[in-house]
């Protein structure tokens, strides 16, 4: 593996790293601090070039951040979820606060994601309070409120190919697909014997999804045909925080866990596990591939560390 370039946040912990998807080098990472248990948060806006890794420009916020996504029509613009129930949307080319405060969860809103499709610009959220909103973020308030969750949701994810659709992953144990066509669930899939921390789309596949939970395990789940998973990846010896598919291998994942590593995988190998990452020291909470470079990955971790490197799997694959 290249070096990886390290940035230190003291008194932050790191819950989600999101590269953006017009600018090279540009990566934005959600934090808390006190662990998100107490305290405020900090959206922190980093560029790397070959010099390193350095702040371009931070926000803070009175409560925890807990999840991040980039707007998908303007490059400076950005959506983060906090403890207090609300979504912030922030203009990177303006020091000052927040442009907009969405409120209208009740409780810690853990997962925020920008509409993937050309169709439309919607933000779906998902919070404790067991519901999922949509968003158009120009109007200041939710299109709609999904309601179905019987515990905490932790992750809602658009669909990079059907518009209107998203998924969600929760305490309850299932993976939900939903539709916003017809306001409701489509498909209910009891993924997990424990809690499920996050879900992804394949970038390639429109049927295929990754959960990853408390279980330790990665399960891969077709669409059309949710009766077992189509692969289960097993090596985390902790509960998955979160789950990404590769923007360019079709069959290439990555996972990050509070066994404080990362790991790579190619579900489509007999043996899977293609790279263990282990420079944590802390549960690590955030990952995203590169959308410009096909080797590159960034992390983010409670050890107060945002980093980027090319793991060897991806420089260098067999």
């Amino acid at each position: 593996m290249s070096a990886a370039r390290t940035l230190r946040v003291p008194g932050r912990h790191g819950y989600a790293a999101e590269f953006s998807p017009y600018l090279p080098g540009r990566l934005a990472c959600a934090a808390a601090q006190h662990y998100g248990i107490a305290g405020c948060g900090t959206l922190l806006i980093l560029d790397h070039n070959e010099s390193g890794l350095r702040i371009f420009r931070s926000f803070d916020w009175n409560d925890g951040l807990f999840d991040v996504t980039w707007s998908e029509n303007n490059e400076h613009v950005l959506v983060t979820c906090s403890g207090d129930g609300s979504l912030q949307l922030w203009d990177t080319a303006k020091a000052a606060g927040p442009l907009q405060v969405y409120k209208e969860h009740t409780q810690e809103v853990y997962s925020v994601d920008w509409s993937q499709t050309r169709g439309e610009q919607l933000v779906v959220s998902g919070s404790w309070d067991q519901t999922i909103k949509v968003w158009d973020p120009t109007v200041e308030k939710s299109l709609c409120t999904f309601r179905g969750h019987e515990s905490v949701i932790y992750s809602t994810i658009w669909s990079p190919h059907i518009p209107g659709c998203f998924a969600s992953a929760s305490g309850d144990q299932t993976l939900r697909i939903w539709d916003m066509k017809t306001t409701g669930v489509r498909i209910v899939i009891p993924a997990h014997q424990s809690e499920i921390l996050s879900c992804d789309w394949c970038k390639y596949n429109e049927n295929l999804l990754v959960t990853g939970a408390v279980d330790c395990s990665l399960r891969g789940w077709d669409l059309r045909n949710v009766r077992q998973p189509v692969f289960e990846l097993l090596g985390h010896t902790y509960a998955i925080r979160r789950v990404k598919f590769s923007p360019f291998h079709a069959s290439v994942l990555a996972s990050c866990s509070y066994d404080f590593t990362v790991r790579f995988w190619n579900f489509s190998k007999p043996d899977p596990l293609l790279e263990t990452v282990e420079h944590h020291t802390e549960f690590t909470c955030g990952l995203d591939f590169s959308l410009q470079s096909p080797t590159q990955v960034a992390d983010c971790s409670w050890d107060e560390t945002i980093k980027i490197y090319d793991p060897a799997c991806l420089t260098n694959p067999a």
